[in-house]
């Protein structure tokens, strides 16, 4: 499986891949997204992102095809986007979920208040308006050292 960093021909089959995993698309076009997929074959097999704001990073849109899910791929990759973060600068990485906070907790997410994630990030898209209320929010600390 090749890890490598999204290039603009990978659009139009990530937007498919996160719209079957129902998650948002709607600002794919305004947001400045810097995604890692993972393709086998020439086809796509996951993606995920970091939004970067200032004093922090918000993953975004992690999806696994169906077909290649049970096999550490997810892990792989929110450990690729981490690293990418990381070597960024970013300090940290907040999220907003609705299905995968065990998940996330096992790589060692914590949950808090949206109103505590850094003021930057509250101000996007995705937070003001793409994931509900009742999507739980968490974050990581980051070592500038994984990379």
């Amino acid at each position: 499986m090749d890890l490598r960093p999204a290039t603009s021909d990978d659009h139009a089959a990530i937007r498919g891949l996160l719209r079957d995993s129902r998650l948002p698309v709607e600002d794919l076009d305004t947001a400045a997204i810097d995604f890692i997929v993972a393709c086998e074959g020439g086809v796509l097999a996951g993606v995920v992102g970091v939004e970067a704001f200032e004093g922090a990073g918000l993953l975004r849109s992690l999806a696994v095809h169906g077909d290649h899910r049970g096999r550490g791929l997810g892990g792989r990759l929110v450990e690729a986007i981490e690293a990418r973060a990381a070597a960024r600068g970013l300090p940290q990485l907040v999220l907003l979920t609705e299905t995968a906070a065990t998940f996330f907790a096992r790589r060692g997410y914590a949950d808090i208040a949206r109103e505590h994630a850094p003021m930057a990030v509250q101000s996007s898209t995705e937070f003001r308006s793409l994931c509900p209320a009742s999507a739980r929010c968490m974050t990581r600390r980051l070592d500038p050292h994984d990379d």
